[in-house]
């Protein structure tokens, strides 16, 4: 399974937050996922952490590294994602869930999140 995680889930992946939930740790450690991450992710917390907002625990940098030492694979933001924004409904208003549902459903892949209004855009959308 191509998954692709969701700034905050990310981010408690990579700091061990017990926030995470065991469900969502199995999907992310099964040997049968690929998880990814956006550049638009490395974005968000480049933009929260400069901030000093959105309870950013680590810098777009050193988020990138943990990433990168995780082994997920990082993905572009390409034209037809930020097209296929347009597309969407209006269910959240946020452009960085906005992007990230666009890539799931272009690219395709499961989406993880946390946030119930990005769960409501596609029933691939994985909720934890």
């Amino acid at each position: 399974m191509n998954l692709l995680l969701d700034t905050q889930v990310a981010l408690w992946a990579i700091t061990d937050n017990p926030k995470l939930s065991q469900k969502a740790r199995d999907l992310i450690q099964s040997p049968k996922t690929s998880v990814w991450v956006s550049v638009a992710n490395i974005w968000e917390i480049a933009i929260k952490h400069a901030l000093g907002r959105g309870g950013m625990p680590v810098s777009s940098q050193d988020a990138l590294r943990y990433f990168q030492e995780s082994d997920y694979r990082l993905l572009p933001v390409e034209a037809e994602h930020a097209v296929a924004v347009e597309e969407l409904p209006m269910h959240h208003q946020d452009p960085f869930d906005r992007i990230l549902v666009a890539q799931a459903l272009v690219e395709p892949m499961r989406l993880m999140t946390h946030d119930s209004l990005v769960a409501l855009y596609s029933d691939t959308i994985i909720k934890v």
